[in-house]
């Protein structure tokens, strides 16, 4: 059986930037899902951060499951991004949606300047009544604020300098699960105070060290930072050794994460009849 594979750069108008995921389009003749043992196989044979599978529904509806090289992820966003730059060359289409297990529909449009907008539940990030130990005993600076949303512990600093410097414990981090740690400051002081705010992103429980860009977790920073900052547009900087640039817009309930892409292969998965 042969499954095609796409291997696409997110977050970036530069090869080799931003953060790599594979799509996997299943064939329109295929029942069903394949076995998530096999699903699992091929994300952890990829080894990237995720690998977006589709099964179409409809014209420009699909349902979108995400792999990391551990487990099935309940919400990712580069990926998304990647399955749409994919889809939106094999099928021109004003908007596409995509069904997820987790978290409701998902839409991505193509704005004018060809950065591709998508539309994401908000999912904001709150004060907890205690902090695990082991968050903070991690930590080479300590935090002016914890927070936590449904996907991961929030750490706010004052200054970009201290999240850009963050060497966490990962075996400290890894004992968090199910949650991951995203580190977050102004932008100010950083590249010329271009962005609004940056981050850093841990899941060694779920995936990896250290996530190069992670789209879903901007659907938590963006309602925060609009608050902080007291704007609703916002453009935000991953400072991870790839680094990606996200515009993110708070839009009610929901959240407008928009990034870049660019193709790097297209190839064939071979599997066993």
């Amino acid at each position: 059986m042969k499954l095609e594979l796409y291997q696409v750069d997110a977050f970036t108008n530069q090869l080799f930037g931003g953060n790599a995921a594979a799509v996997v389009p299943l064939p329109d003749e295929m029942a069903g899902w394949p076995a998530e043992q096999l699903m699992l196989q091929i994300a952890a044979e990829n080894n990237l951060s995720e690998t977006a599978f589709l099964k179409k529904l409809a014209p420009a509806h699909y349902q979108i499951r995400w792999f990391s090289p551990l487990c099935e992820i309940d919400f990712c966003g580069h990926a998304t991004l990647a399955a749409a730059f994919v889809l939106f060359s094999r099928e021109p289409a004003a908007e596409l949606r995509f069904s997820t297990l987790k978290v409701g529909d998902l839409t991505v449009q193509q704005g004018q300047d060809g950065w591709l907008e998508m539309n994401f539940p908000k999912r904001p990030a709150t004060v907890q009544a205690e902090i695990p130990p082991a968050l903070l005993q991690a930590l080479n600076h300590q935090p002016a604020e914890v927070l936590r949303s449904d996907q991961a512990w929030f750490l706010i600093y004052d200054d970009a300098s201290k999240v850009q410097q963050l060497t966490p414990d990962l075996a400290q981090l890894k004992t968090l699960w199910p949650f991951d740690v995203v580190a977050t400051a102004p932008g100010r002081g950083f590249a010329d105070g271009q962005y609004d705010f940056v981050s850093r992103y841990f899941w060694p429980a779920n995936g990896g060290d250290e996530d190069p860009v992670t789209g879903s977790i901007h659907a938590g920073l963006t309602p925060y930072w609009a608050q902080q900052l007291d704007k609703t547009s916002l453009l935000a900087y991953q400072a991870s050794s790839r680094g990606g640039v996200l515009r993110c817009a708070l839009q009610g309930d929901r959240v407008q994460v928009s990034g870049q892409a660019r193709l790097y292969l297209q190839g064939q998965i071979s599997l066993p009849a």
